[in-house]
């Protein structure tokens, strides 16, 4: 059985460090997340994973579709609660909280699970299950233990110029300042879970938001088959390009679009949903988006460091050191092994 603490880390005091290595999506791959930990400079300490100098920020999706999912698990809870990393939520993670909490449907006086255990929703978590299958009281952990992390965080000081942000997918200011007026931080209780599951509730609209990004629905009877084998009807798009045109400039995602929809001029309706991450934000870190090819920055302020690592991708971490200019010589990978 694995330790477990309710402590999040706004009831932690932390040394101070010389600078942050922020980690794409793990998803399992824990044998590179080994790799790329020592790479780093990173050295076991009575079984964790420590830094004299820094600490490492993960941007989520830990969990599902990898080989090592347990594994991996093990290595981020232990840094985390030993204060040698922090890390947000992944939709993968928020996904797992709503697919093994129960909870009662309003009205009908009947029990459901708040994800519904769909043909899809099942097949996202099937690794996951079947890795824990004969740790069943960890994974129980390991789900109350998400619930003690934040979807959003942010460090360093504004106004002394050496501040960032971290979110899995997206940075919406109207909806973190809505969930900081209500929680003053990126952490959630119980009842923002059950909210969350309730379709077009300002929690559901957060949780979807920051965890999942900006989609933009596909026109009617019109739909995608990404590479994981999943049927789209709507696409990922950028939070960052409000200067995008067409569809294609505003798309996000390794599937592409049908080509006269990438051709397609932004409709005024879609334009009114776009977000826009100005220049002279504070850096961004995010994952979710399975970019491939050399790490580079997306923006001079926002890092995509998702680099389809499950995929036989890369492993990919960001050495920040409080720079307002994302640089591409501070990108260090691992290769995971087919």
């Amino acid at each position: 059985m694995v330790a477990m603490h309710s402590i999040n880390h706004a009831d932690k005091i932390f040394s101070p460090v010389e600078g942050y290595d922020l980690i794409g999506d793990v998803h399992g791959c824990a044998i590179t997340l080994e790799r790329l930990l020592q790479k780093l400079g990173y050295k076991k300490v009575q079984g964790v994973y420590q830094h004299a100098k820094r600490r490492v920020i993960f941007v989520g999706d830990i969990i599902d579709r990898g080989p090592r999912i347990r594994e991996a698990l093990l290595i981020v809870h232990s840094m985390v609660q030993q204060g040698s990393a922090h890390m947000v939520l992944g939709n993968h993670e928020f996904n797992a909280i709503s697919y093994c909490t129960k909870a009662e449907v309003l009205g009908l006086g009947k029990v459901e699970y708040l994800r519904p255990h769909t043909a899809n929703h099942t097949r996202q978590i099937a690794e996951t299950l079947e890795q824990f299958a004969h740790y069943p009281t960890d994974w129980q952990d390991f789900v109350q233990w998400f619930k003690t992390l934040p979807l959003f965080m942010e460090f360093g000081d504004v106004n002394a110029g050496n501040s960032f942000r971290v979110v899995h997918a997206c940075w919406d200011h109207e909806l973190i300042a809505a969930h900081k007026a209500r929680f003053g931080n990126g952490y959630f209780d119980a009842q923002f879970i059950v909210e969350a599951a309730q379709k077009d509730s300002l929690s559901a609209r957060i949780k979807q938001r920051l965890t999942s990004g900006v989609d933009m629905p596909l026109p009617q009877g019109v739909s995608v088959l990404s590479s994981d084998g999943y049927e789209r009807s709507s696409f990922r798009t950028k939070f960052w390009a409000h200067r995008a045109q067409t569809y294609g400039e505003l798309l996000f995602q390794p599937d592409p679009l049908p080509h006269a929809i990438a051709n397609e001029r932004i409709s005024k309706h879609h334009r009114s949903q776009m977000i826009n991450y100005d220049l002279n934000e504070p850096p961004l870190f995010v994952g979710h988006y399975w970019l491939k090819g050399k790490p580079k920055p997306i923006a001079n302020n926002v890092a995509c460091l998702d680099y389809s690592a499950v995929k036989y991708g890369r492993l990919v971490a960001y050495r920040m050191d409080g720079e307002q200019q994302l640089q591409a010589k501070n990108f260090v990978w691992e290769y995971v092994d087919p």
